[in-house]
């Protein structure tokens, strides 16, 4: 128990700084934006590049785990990430910063979330589950740890020397830590051998539809939902202060998953959060502004999407062995990078062309089928179906 902890803290203290490191724009982009003379949406544009580039390495990174193990991929990718920033850091023009946030896409496919989570898979076995939990309940702070650092240092050193500050912790400090202080696991040598998950498997593929259907209902609000309030009729301030308590909420459900302990499943966690999803949402579009629609959807939406945050991680171990979890994750995270990278744009332009109760109203149908994919998946969770199995 002790061993784990440790591993556990440094996966922390190294996956918070990841996602702190690269979540830098929502921060930034008004001082890049000025400085290249651009938009604010062109700065922020490194966004999406960052997770389409991660979505279309994923693969790529995942065959890198199974052939030479997760620790030492996570820590080159560490690495990678702090020269992906230094050229961020030094870009002259846009196009130049843009590529730069694609090569730290790159370099995030090798180090964040996934391969976190493939790593607990190898050293944990059974206890993978309940500690994949316990970390996206901390990882999920890396914005409001991150982000008032990132304006002090834009404040005190400009928007290049604090990227270029976070690009010196990647290389000197993320990187020796997680070289030195997770244990191997042996994992290359225990997966390098006809082990893939059956991409056209039909588990496979309910399990990627259910994960990317909530990921763009999910990321998407996360990216617009300020916005969307206001165009409901609340004011700057109300929607500022909805959304931060949405992120409070979305922590209390990670930890509601992290509370069952043994007692269920991902698939379990899945369930009954896919159906608080489109509740909240229904709240929400119903009652508007109001303060009991308010309430639902902070308490019914905030919880649901936290905890299946957790489910995204936990349910393909469900149905793959866990010497198969990281090409299954790593597969998933493709069409998930992709859809987080598109959900912003086009919930903008929905917004624009139907309003916000219409938008509301679509995520919460495309929740709906989210949940109906979780029943089907439920439903299969007992028979035995080799196809859909890595082998």
């Amino acid at each position: 128990m002790q061993r784990h902890s440790f591993v556990l803290l440094v996966l922390a203290l190294t996956q918070v700084g990841g996602w702190g490191a690269v979540g830098v724009l929502p921060v930034i982009a008004p001082p890049v934006a000025a400085e290249f003379g651009s938009s604010l949406p062109s700065a922020f544009l490194g966004t999406s590049i960052l997770y389409v580039s991660m979505g279309l390495a994923a693969p790529w990174a995942g065959r890198a785990f199974r052939r030479f193990g997760t620790r030492p991929v996570m820590a080159a990718g560490a690495c990678m990430i702090g020269l992906g920033l230094c050229l961020i850091g030094v870009s002259p023009t846009l196009p130049v910063f843009w590529v730069a946030w694609a090569l730290t896409g790159l370099a995030g496919a090798m180090f964040l979330t996934t391969s976190a989570y493939a790593y607990i898979a190898e050293y944990a076995k059974d206890r993978a589950r309940s500690l994949i939990g316990t970390l996206m309940l901390v990882t999920g702070l890396a914005g409001s740890i991150f982000w008032p650092i990132t304006a002090y240092l834009e404040n005190l050193v400009g928007w290049r020397g604090a990227v270029l500050v976070y690009a010196g912790v990647m290389v000197f400090s993320i990187c020796p830590l997680v070289w030195f202080g997770l244990p191997a696991t042996g994992g290359a040598a225990a997966t390098t051998s006809r082990e893939r998950p059956a991409r056209e498997g039909r588990i496979f593929v309910l399990l990627v539809a259910a994960i990317a259907l909530n990921s763009f209902v999910t990321f998407g609000i996360d990216a617009v939902g300020i916005q969307l309030l206001q165009a409901m009729g609340m004011d700057l301030a109300g929607a500022v202060a909805i959304a931060s308590l949405l992120g409070i909420f979305k922590v209390g459900g990670r930890a509601v998953d992290l509370l069952g302990g043994r007692r269920w499943d991902g698939l379990s966690t899945a369930i009954v959060s896919g159906a608080m999803i489109p509740l909240g949402l229904v709240a929400i579009w119903i009652g508007g502004a109001g303060i009991l629609s308010v309430v639902g959807y902070l308490v019914l939406f905030g919880i649901g999407s936290g905890a299946f945050a957790v489910a995204r991680a936990t349910m393909p171990l469900v149905f793959f062995e866990k010497a198969h979890y990281a090409a299954a994750m790593a597969t998933i995270a493709l069409p998930m990078n992709l859809i987080n990278a598109l959900a912003p744009p086009v919930l903008a332009s929905l917004m624009a062309g139907i309003g916000a109760q219409g938008t509301f109203a679509l995520l919460g149908g495309l929740s709906v089928v989210a949940f109906a994919v979780v029943l089907q998946l439920n439903g299969l969770r007992s028979k035995p179906a080799p196809a859909d199995c890595a082998c």
